[in-house]
């Protein structure tokens, strides 16, 4: 959600600041995974939507659950505790890990595949896409059927599509282009 996004960008800009002063980029990516996961948990979602629930109790809980933190990780908690944005924390994460990946020269690729790819395929391709785009990949897979076979890769605005689908489609529109320019 875009409302959400803007919303969060603040918190990550601060998050990602206090990280890189720190040398803790590590760190906080860490937690902040850790976050937005005990965060979307149903119990805890529950705590936050509870208006009985003092916001120092709730910071409470969030700083019992969330394991071993440094003081500017606590205080970030209680930020985000008073100031109501904790349903926003999925999107901070997400916006950390971009500035975090940029700072560090690595690219996110996403990567679909018709079937399951072995850790000898995944490292070729992963070189492969770091020769290209002379950056370090971190790879996502997702396992996608109607793929057929092939992959389909997407590094930001960047999609190369090499799976059997993809390949059909671009057949078929090639021949309608040549149909319609046939019947002129």
């Amino acid at each position: 959600m875009a409302e959400n996004v803007t919303i969060a960008r603040p918190y990550a800009d601060a998050a990602f600041g206090l990280a890189r002063g720190a040398g803790a980029l590590a760190s906080w990516s860490e937690i902040l995974d850790r976050l937005a996961i005990i965060t979307a948990d149903a119990d805890i979602q529950a705590c936050i939507s509870k208006p009985d629930l003092s916001a120092d109790q709730l910071t409470g809980l969030l700083l019992d659950v969330a394991g071993e933190l440094t003081d500017e990780q606590r205080n970030f908690i209680r930020v985000l505790v008073d100031n109501e944005r904790l349903r926003v924390l999925p999107e901070i994460r997400n916006l950390f890990v971009v500035l975090k990946n940029e700072h560090e020269g690595v690219l996110d690729a996403r990567i679909a595949s018709a079937f399951p790819l072995d850790d000898v395929t995944l490292a070729s391709l992963r070189a492969d896409l770091e020769t290209r785009f002379k950056a370090r990949i971190d790879t996502t897979v997702t396992i996608d059927p109607e793929l057929i076979g092939g992959v389909r890769i997407s590094i930001g605005d960047e999609v190369i599509d090499a799976s059997v689908r993809g390949k059909l489609a671009s057949m078929a529109a090639a021949l309608k282009n040549q149909e319609s320019s046939n019947a002129t």
